[in-house]
């Protein structure tokens, strides 16, 4: 039997998602990424910010180091990485207007959205509040 083919919008995931899945308080949480129902895309520089705050990742989160270890893994598994060096400059220009005021770190991620015509997860509500200020509403 073949499987249809997906034609839910690609869902642009934040960094701050992950660490929120590696805190290990959220099951629901962990669970929505790890299932393969939607596809999953990411900017490869997710990767430095989860280096940089690993060990505030571990201080934090419920689960055991080994735990935080195989559930980081799988669930870059689910996740597609972009390359920001591959994102056009016209989803870079729209994406450094609507956010550089608000924090620079995000560029990548919105220019990711607005390229895949996808739907950004952020638990940054700031974020989230100043981007609908300026017209940008494509949240999942």
């Amino acid at each position: 039997m073949l499987r249809k083919k997906n034609r839910l919008k690609p869902i642009i995931v934040d960094t701050n998602v992950v660490f929120s899945a590696l805190l290990g308080k959220n099951k629901a949480l962990r669970d929505k990424l790890l299932e393969m129902e939607h596809a999953f895309y990411s900017c490869k520089f997710i990767m430095v910010e989860l280096f940089k705050y690993k060990e505030k990742i571990q201080k934090y989160s419920t689960l055991p180091e080994e735990a935080i270890l195989e559930l980081l893994y799988n669930l870059l598994k689910n996740i597609h990485f972009v390359d920001e060096y591959s994102l056009t400059p016209t989803s870079l220009k729209q994406a450094y207007d609507l956010c550089h005021d608000i924090d620079e770190k995000n560029i990548p991620f919105i220019a990711l959205t607005i390229e895949l015509n996808g739907l950004l997860w952020t638990y940054d509500k700031k974020l989230k509040q100043c981007l609908e200020n300026k017209g940008f509403y494509a949240f999942w």
